[in-house]
């Protein structure tokens, strides 16, 4: 499902990441594409408050959670670039869905990173 909303479609998420060597793109890819997969989640069923956003949310962040051993295997970790990395794409997802008053920390507090 291709994204229709044109802030998130012309963001580059994770771009510091892709930046820096520490971090494989092979696996900053994949964590693109969990942001990428959270807002086509949101798009296809938009929530209709808070609450439900951090629920989808919460699914994402946990798919982030599954992908620190990915980092690990390749010699990186999800460490404090990456964590605030992360956090800043959640927070420009949720404003860019009309959710400019999401907490930051409640959109990824599920994370273990």
């Amino acid at each position: 499902m291709p994204i229709t909303n044109d802030q998130v479609a012309q963001r580059r998420f994770l771009r510091a990441l892709y930046t820096d060597e520490y971090y494989p793109d092979a696996v900053v890819d994949r964590g693109r594409d969990i942001l990428l997969r959270l807002c086509e989640r949101i798009e296809a069923d938009p929530p209709s408050d808070l609450a439900s956003l951090y629920a989808l949310t919460a699914s994402a962040t946990e798919e982030f959670n599954a992908l620190q051993e990915a980092f690990e295997a390749a010699g990186s970790e999800i460490e404090t670039v990456a964590r605030e990395e992360i956090a800043e794409d959640f927070a420009f997802i949720a404003a860019a869905y009309g959710f400019q008053d999401a907490d930051v920390e409640e959109l990824i507090a599920r994370r273990d990173w």
